[in-house]
């Protein structure tokens, strides 16, 4: 029986190449090699302010992505959080375990207090603990996330922990899958990971035209020194040079590395071949999205199939926590 794999993303808009990148092809990868469940989770979501009438719209467009990108609902569990009551309910058990000082310490907590200085709620604060809710209701063994995520997971660790020390042995302290060092930096803002926050033009998402990508990376910053074509430039410092390791050929890359630095040619005969690339990698997902796009009917029912066989696993393990603590 292969080991459980868990990881989710939130519906807060259009996905873009840093998501493919670091968290998408890497998912369905990953789905091959383990028992794999997907949550598209709106609760947390909900902790920063959102439009209530966009919601489900998002909710239906990150399903898409996810089958578009080659998530497989024969194989994997593809599911909406608040299909499921049972993360709430769990994530209440768990709340008593986390320490006040845990929660004051998590990185992402501070970061988005800052972003969102008139919406520092309770859920924000306990965010992390829905999360690891989330994860430990599969009993998941590992849990495919980024750097930033990283210190989440040692909190679930440390619940499940105390979960078991207490209560008798009940969940795994999942492991971490690290996302191989892919920190994708804006096109506008180069110096900041590439966000839809910091406008439309500093990211690639994934549904762009190809004629979109290159009008974005035509205006994307470069090498500060290479004012003119003439000048010489140092890949090393061009965030763009850094997309081609990810989408260019190994003989690609070195002929524009060569370039750059003699100034054989300028920033925009580099931005063609990239934004040929990019958009020749992104065919297949941007094809069968707009398939997908004719069918939501479709797409409902994954969700409604998926939430089913969620709702099964969930209902088990939570009956199984109480019961240890003399719930039932």
């Amino acid at each position: 029986m292969p080991k459980r794999l868990f990881s989710a993303m939130q519906p807060t808009g259009e996905l873009h190449i840093g998501n493919w990148l670091g968290a998408l092809k890497n998912w369905v990868r990953l789905q091959n090699e383990y028992e794999a469940v997907f949550s598209i989770v709106d609760y947390h979501a909900i902790t920063t302010p959102f439009d209530q009438k966009e919601m489900q719209k998002k909710v239906l467009n990150l399903a898409m992505d996810y089958l578009a990108a080659g998530i497989d609902p024969r194989r994997s569990i593809i599911f909406v959080q608040s299909h499921v009551n049972e993360h709430t309910e769990l994530a209440w058990i768990l709340s008593t375990l986390a320490s006040f000082g845990d929660l004051q310490r998590m990185t992402q907590f501070k970061e988005k207090s800052k972003e969102h200085p008139e919406s520092i709620n309770i859920g924000l604060f306990n965010y992390p603990v829905l999360q690891a809710a989330d994860i430990l209701l599969y009993k998941a063994s590992v849990v495919p996330v980024g750097e930033d995520q990283k210190q989440h997971i040692e909190l679930t660790r440390v619940l499940a922990r105390k979960f078991n020390q207490r209560f008798g042995k009940t969940f795994p302290e999942p492991e971490i899958i690290l996302t191989k060092g892919y920190r994708i930096m804006g096109l506008t803002s180069p110096k900041k990971k590439m966000s839809k926050s910091y406008g439309p033009d500093n990211c690639i998402a994934l549904n762009d035209s190809p004629e979109m990508t290159w009008r974005k990376l035509a205006k994307a910053v470069t090498d500060p020194n290479r004012k003119r074509r003439t000048d010489k430039g140092d890949p090393k410092k061009c965030n763009l040079y850094s997309l081609h390791q990810l989408f260019s050929s190994l003989k690609e890359q070195r002929n524009v590395f060569q370039a750059c630095r003699n100034a054989s040619f300028g920033c925009l005969d580099c931005k063609r071949i990239l934004a040929k690339n990019i958009n020749q990698e992104l065919i297949p997902f941007r094809e069968k999205r707009k398939i997908l796009e004719k069918n939501l009917f479709k797409i409902k029912k994954i969700l409604e199939e998926g939430a089913s066989k969620a709702r099964k696993i969930a209902r088990e393990t939570l009956k199984e926590a109480k019961s240890k603590m003399g719930l039932l």
